[in-house]
C-alpha cells in the first residue's frame, strides 16, 4: 500500500470563491480508479503555512503509477495545481513492516 500525500498553500485568498472551486475542482481525483480513501484537509497546526492537504491511498506502485499518469490527474496538475498552487510538499509512504 502507498498513501500519497500532498500539503499546500493556493495563491487564492482565504475563504475565496477560488479556493473553494480549486477544491471542489479537485474532487475529480478521487473518481480515479485505483484512489481509495481521498481526503481533503485543512491544516490547523500554527507550525508551518500550508493551508491545505489532500491523502490517498493506492494498492501498489503499478496502480500508484497508473493514476499520476491517468489523463484526468495530468490535465488538473496542468491546468489548475501549477498556476494555483503557490507552494506545496509532497510525501509518498509505505507501511514499514515489524521486524
Amino acid at each position: 500500500m502507498i498513501r500519497h500525500t500532498v500539503v499546500f498553500r493556493l495563491k487564492h485568498a482565504t475563504d475565496s470563491a477560488e479556493e473553494r472551486q480549486f477544491l471542489l475542482d479537485a474532487l475529480c481525483l478521487a473518481a480515479i480508479a485505483g484512489v481509495e480513501k481521498f481526503e481533503q484537509l485543512r491544516q490547523t497546526s500554527p507550525k508551518n503555512d500550508f493551508r491545505f492537504g489532500f491523502s490517498m491511498e493506492f494498492a501498489d506502485a503499478a496502480v500508484y503509477d497508473a493514476y499520476s499518469d491517468h489523463p484526468v490527474h495530468v490535465q488538473f496538475v496542468e491546468e489548475r495545481w501549477i498556476p494555483e498552487v503557490e507552494e506545496f510538499m509532497e510525501i509518498d509512504y509505505e507501511r514499514l513492516s515489524p521486524d
